[in-house]
């Protein structure tokens, strides 16, 4: 009796760079900011910061070193991905980089995608063969979970075997201080290397969905000017309509999430592990709520999703990669969770675009 050999394609290493700089809630505290309209909130940053922390859970972030640039920061996460697999840098087929913004230098606000990261990345990994393509990635904050996608697609067309997936984001660089939602966004990096594994089992990659809603959609992240009259109105900032992003997640990312899992014909209840976007806390809470909820069940099982936001913030792409890895090897604040071969797990995300996808995986 012959055995069946599948064709997986599989996580074979990760890795991830936190920056040394934690900015907490209170290195906040002697900023002015002003609403959209140019008006200054009058409560007091105590009060500011108790309404903060409540809706994102977020009590410190990350920025990334002065001299540092997301492609620094994303070959350092890959380079440790690299390693991690312990796969020769010279066989990589393709190396996807999802970023928003770019090279963004302290000080300035200029974005830099000429040569694109991922060729950056590339030249400091040291990698000399010129049939590993290069190339970047942009997709909002799914962007990492969509270079997955993308990465799996060409395994499937026999295009590839072994892809390196980045995503890297310096977002403080391109913050308004004016803005109160300046306290969400953070600096990381995380990467990936996605092999064709031939196995006896199906496991790796099962299924993803996703989505593009561009109409009224379109803009809810963008960038514009700072919420300071007197600011230059010529230099633009990101900015998000969040009431609009919050019920726009809760609508379509569930939906999203239970599609990907209802292509398999998997039960939800075999899920070990859901790692969401960490955008913010409240709002990762309700789509997991809302997702069981589409499957009747009122509960959310105990421990199904890390949260790496509390001590890391929002770095858009960098947000699931990141929490990945610290899972994966048992670091960080996520020393509660852990992996077991076989298990199912699903990856979800949602960005600016407005973007969505969804990714169930055996580990």
């Amino acid at each position: 009796m012959t055995t069946a050999t599948h064709n997986n394609i599989i996580i074979t290493g990760t890795g991830s760079y936190i920056p040394i700089g934690v900015v907490t809630n209170e290195d906040f505290a002697g900023t002015v900011f002003y609403d959209m309209d140019g008006t200054a909130f009058a409560g007091s940053h105590e009060e500011i910061s108790e309404k903060f922390l409540a809706i994102t859970g977020i009590i410190e972030r990350r920025y990334a070193s002065d001299n540092q640039v997301a492609s620094d920061i994303g070959a350092i996460a890959a380079q440790r991905a690299i390693e991690d697999a312990a796969i020769n840098p010279e066989e990589i087929d393709q190396i996807i980089v999802a970023h928003d913004f770019g090279d963004v230098r302290k000080h300035t606000i200029q974005t830099d995608t000429v040569p694109s990261l991922a060729s950056r990345i590339k030249q400091k990994l040291g990698i000399e063969n010129p049939f590993c393509v290069a190339y970047d990635l942009l997709f909002g904050c799914p962007g990492w979970l969509q270079g997955l996608i993308q990465a799996e697609a060409f395994v499937r067309a026999g295009q590839t075997k072994n892809c390196l997936v980045v995503g890297t984001e310096t977002l403080s660089r391109v913050i308004d201080m004016y803005d109160r939602d300046s306290m969400i966004y953070a600096d990381g990096a995380g990467a990936c290397v996605l092999q064709l594994k031939e196995g006896d089992h199906q496991e790796g990659i099962l299924s993803s969905v996703s989505a593009t809603y561009a109409k009224k959609e379109a803009y809810y992240l963008y960038l514009g000017q700072s919420n300071n009259a007197t600011a230059d109105p010529k230099i633009r900032y990101i900015k998000m309509l969040g009431r609009k992003i919050y019920e726009f997640a809760l609508t379509h990312v569930p939906a999203a999430m239970k599609a990907a899992l209802d292509k398999i014909g998997a039960d939800v209840h075999d899920l070990k592990k859901i790692f969401i976007h960490q955008a913010n806390e409240k709002m990762d809470d309700e789509i997991i709520k809302r997702f069981y909820r589409l499957y009747k069940i009122r509960e959310v099982p105990e421990g199904i999703t890390p949260m790496s936001i509390h001590k890391l913030g929002n770095s858009s792409v960098a947000t699931i990669p990141t929490l990945f890895d610290q899972v994966r090897k048992g670091e960080g604040d996520e020393k509660g969770h852990c992996l077991r071969p076989g298990d199912l797990i699903m990856f979800a995300s949602v960005g600016a675009g407005m973007n969505i996808n969804a990714m169930a995986y055996r580990y």
